[in-house]
């Protein structure tokens, strides 16, 4: 593929070489036949003829068609190529400006999500505040103060106004000039990042067209209620810099005109569906609006790069026996080591006692001792329940019951630690047992027999680190 792609791009520039040439010399020359072609008598038709090919050749050549053209003409090729470089350069974690949105009242208790994937001197961005607080303690972004939104009306019965001011994030964030900027994410004081996986997103699109990436809340009621074409502003969303451009002209004129909204997310889509810009949906920005244990999404993530994680005060711990902000630190440190594998999931099979392995890795191993289809495995457990659940199918993708038997259960061991291995590109990951209440099948009777996965107290894995461009795959 890579020899046919070179071919292609050397016969397309000898064609453009040959065209160029032949062009030169009709403009060089055209003068001359058409003289000679006069003098002869009756070459008007001939000469007319040679300027129309002239034209047509020099009019579809791609330097006539681009806004570099001048350059390559006044100084040199060098011009045209050092253009490029530059606009080719990859999408880094410093072309990404966060906005986050916050209140004086909760700032103490959300900032230490921040804290955890907040990078002082890489991350860039703001948290935006209703009213100044004392800061202290681990350095995170700086604070900047909303302006006044009083002015605008607000009328929806059961939401709060403060969603007017956050809506405006993204756009006070814009006039502020920032230099090199390519996208603007938003997201709640309560959201987690993972910023390496949010740049490989986003490296996948263009920049300079107009982008707004995000995704839907899992629960269906949500999404009837409020949106299915909107990004859910807690699971985080991206706005491409041009777009940001044409959103802070228009804001606030376009709020005036939609005061009987409820959320902030839903003022940002009625806004740019006014600048024509559909949500282009990402599945690794995460919503969560439900409660319990998200154990079953996690363990059955999409395939997809994991982003973000949303509404964390609202459920368990993700990892037992530990608090909220000590489990979603043990599962950062592994997401550093092998960022875009984290909570991937990868099925196989123990050929001599039957037993089906499910590894979501950085999180945990699921033991069964049968065989389990990967289409089975691939729906998480329903160890959650939807906000409001009004609907007969209350998710936005299938789900399966946790078995009643605890003989059907697996045998669940959770990250212990992950580590690089003997080389930059291998990892070692270790797991240990460590049954979540509602997931135990410590009450099978098989549980003694020391074929059944119960006997198992720990488990390593060794993989090597994810392929930088493995989203790019067909799936």
């Amino acid at each position: 593929m890579l020899k046919f792609q070179k071919l292609s791009t050397e016969r397309s520039s000898m064609r453009h070489g040959v065209a160029m040439g032949l062009a030169r010399y009709a403009g060089e020359n055209v003068g001359e036949i058409c003289w000679k072609a006069l003098k002869g008598g009756g070459g008007f038709i001939l000469c007319c003829w040679l300027f129309y090919v002239s034209f047509l050749v020099l009019s579809t050549h791609p330097c006539w068609q681009s806004s570099d053209c001048l350059a390559v003409l006044v100084s040199g090729d060098n011009v045209l190529r050092k253009l490029h470089s530059v606009e080719a350069s990859e999408t880094s974690l410093e072309h990404i400006v966060f906005g986050i949105a916050a209140s004086a009242q909760k700032w103490k208790q959300r900032k230490p999500y921040i804290d955890l994937w907040w990078q002082p001197g890489w991350t860039r961005g703001f948290v935006w505040l209703d009213r100044p607080v004392n800061e202290t303690g681990f350095p995170g972004p700086p604070i900047r103060i909303s302006e006044n939104t009083s002015h605008f009306n607000y009328t929806h019965p059961q939401g709060i106004r403060s969603a007017i001011r956050i809506s405006r994030i993204v756009s006070e964030t814009f006039r502020l000039g920032l230099p090199d900027v390519r996208w603007f994410v938003m997201g709640d004081d309560d959201t987690l990042f993972v910023p390496q996986n949010l740049v490989r997103v986003l490296a996948k699109y263009d920049h300079n067209q107009y982008y707004y990436i995000g995704s839907n809340s899992e629960s269906t009621d949500q999404n009837a209620i409020h949106s299915y074409g909107m990004a859910y502003g807690g699971g985080g969303f991206a706005i491409s810099y041009p777009l940001a451009s044409a959103l802070a002209q228009v804001q606030d004129e376009c709020l005036q005109r939609y005061p009987y909204l409820y959320g902030s997310d839903q003022r940002i889509q009625a806004c740019l569906a006014e600048l024509g810009v559909p949500l282009t949906k990402e599945p690794g920005f995460h919503q969560f609006d439900i409660h319990g244990n998200l154990f079953g999404i996690l363990a059955a993530h999409p395939i997809a790069p994991l982003v973000s994680l949303h509404h964390l005060d609202n459920v368990a711990p993700i990892f037992p026996n530990m608090t909220r902000v000590g489990a979603l630190r043990h599962l950062i440190e592994a997401a550093r080591v092998d960022p875009d594998r984290t909570l991937q999931q990868s099925i196989c099979y123990e050929g001599r006692r039957k037993w089906t392995i499910s590894v979501s890795w950085g999180y945990c191993v699921q033991v069964l001792d049968r065989i389990e289809l990967p289409r089975v495995l691939e729906y998480p457990i329903q160890t959650f329940v939807a906000w409001g659940h009004s609907m007969k199918t209350p998710f936005q993708f299938n789900t399966r019951p946790v078995p009643r038997n605890p003989c059907q259960r697996a045998t669940v061991l959770f990250l212990e630690n992950a580590a690089n291995g003997y080389s930059s590109e291998d990892v070692v990951s270790r797991y240990m047992k460590l049954q979540a209440p509602d997931l135990s099948n410590s009450n099978c009777t098989q549980r003694h027999n020391a074929d059944h996965p119960n006997s198992l107290q720990k488990i390593t894995v060794y993989s090597k680190k994810m392929r930088p461009n493995w989203t790019l795959v067909s799936r």
